[in-house]
């Protein structure tokens, strides 16, 4: 139940200081083999900070070595958790936390860590957090999360910056959703786990990460049900109820999708392991109707095959279970060599084509319209020097890096280090001629 983790330092990266770093490719060469997908960031980060609730002991599996996991740890240890990160595993002891506050140092640089207000309403009645950070892909708007918990029974104001909550008593109520946001659901969720009587959550979001914090709460002696729909109910449990637990984290699903679109940009076949293909459905009919090949081995395997060239396509982004935001930039880099002509309409963050510059200068053929992105297929992407703006962004210039003519340079690898772990040495491993310096 309470395993030994040493204590590890955050990601070490190779070479010159990391502002001077860059990812090298020279393109061209098809991928092949196996490769294995870490566990997913946004499950990770959300159930670390629901690990506040518990007086007591929580351990997290299946945990990827990435620069937000470890910035999660800091705003966590901050408030007075102990946190140790190993090989794969964290474990958080938050018995003695006695800090309500998230410091705007802190959350300003990973908007995930906003999630720490609802479990801190729930279990000290009070929280003062920083409005959140993290890339610069759009507005965090918040005012679902403070709809909800002053439903709940909170009062929530934002004042220099800061969100203040406080009650003295939360109490379950019916919410309902304007729309599937993921935060306001994370949020509102554990601020219910301990408030009196039942919560129901409407028009839910319905993201597999969703899921895996509800897994988390269930593990740890909260009651909730309905997860994964657009119905979340949550019962409320005592303090004393909620114990110390041993969770898995569930397949990166945009790490998967990365690969996949790699593949499928340079020509080749390879075996994604460790993912679950039911998180990917919308992913994997856009790319069979691109011309790739997909086999599904149950139940954590799949075979992704490319066609000689990809056929262009249109997509939409919407909430889970459809194509999702996060895969939108990596999949515009196989469009822009695609045969015809795609359109990408993002419907989730307005600042989310920061990477069009950068294939511009890549040859790419693109054209920006409203949220809409018209993207004319070239026979070639050109290699060239590029910088990454933001975690998919960086993803997408390694795509079309590997598929382009000549070299590519990545830098603003931070970027890239908040979300994969040595997506570097993973392409390497499937043969591509990438190396960091």
């Amino acid at each position: 139940m309470n395993p030994q983790i040493s204590r590890v330092d955050p990601p070490a990266k190779h070479g010159p200081p990391e502002a001077e770093q860059r990812i090298i490719i020279r393109g061209g060469k098809p991928l092949f083999g196996k490769v294995r997908c870490e566990g997913a960031k946004n499950a990770v980060l959300k159930m670390m900070a629901a690990a506040l609730l518990v007086e007591g002991v929580t351990v997290l599996r299946n945990v990827p070595a990435l620069t937000d996991v470890h910035m999660m740890a800091s705003i966590i240890r901050h408030l007075g958790a102990t946190v140790d990160i190993g090989e794969g595993e964290v474990r958080i002891d938050a018995t003695n936390v006695n800090d309500f506050e998230a410091p705007y140092e802190l959350v300003s640089q990973l908007r995930a860590s906003f999630v720490v207000l609802g479990p801190l309403l729930a279990r000290f009645h009070q929280a003062k957090v920083s409005l959140p950070g993290g890339c610069a892909i759009g507005e965090r708007r918040i005012d679902l999360h403070e709809r909800g918990l002053k439903q709940l029974g909170a009062e929530v104001g934002i004042d220099h910056g800061y969100v203040y909550a406080s009650a003295k008593k939360l109490v379950g109520t019916r919410i309902y959703l304007e729309r599937p946001s993921n935060g306001a659901t994370e949020n509102i969720m554990l601020a219910a786990v301990l408030a009196e009587g039942q919560t129901i959550i409407e028009n839910a979001a319905q993201d597999p990460e969703i899921s895996n914090l509800a897994d988390f709460v269930n593990a740890i002696g909260g009651k909730i049900s309905g997860a994964g729909t657009y119905q979340i109910v949550i019962d409320g449990v005592k303090q004393s109820d909620l114990h110390g637990a041993v969770v898995e984290t569930i397949p990166d699903r945009c790490e998967a999708g990365t690969f996949m679109f790699a593949v499928m940009a340079t020509g080749g076949d390879i075996t994604i392991d460790g993912v679950n293909p039911h998180h990917l459905y919308s992913v994997i009919s856009k790319i069979t109707e691109m011309g790739a090949e997909v086999s599904i081995f149950a139940p954590d395997t799949i075979k992704v095959k490319a066609a000689s060239r990809m056929r262009a396509t249109d997509l939409t982004t919407v909430p889970y279970p459809g194509f999702p935001t996060d895969l939108q930039a990596p999949l515009m880099s196989v469009l822009a060599a695609a045969e015809g002509t795609s359109i990408i309409t993002e419907t989730i963050y307005e600042n989310r084509f920061m990477q069009v510059g950068e294939l511009r200068r890549m040859a790419a053929d693109i054209v920006l319209t409203g949220n809409s992105a018209v993207i004319k297929g070239v026979p070639k992407l050109m290699g060239a020097e590029v910088k990454s703006s933001d975690l998919r962004a960086a993803a997408s210039l390694i795509i079309a890096g590997l598929a382009a003519d000549g070299v590519t340079e990545v830098t603003g690898l931070s970027h890239l280090d908040r979300g994969y772990d040595k997506l570097e040495d993973k392409l390497r491993g499937l043969g591509g001629d990438i190396w960091r310096r």
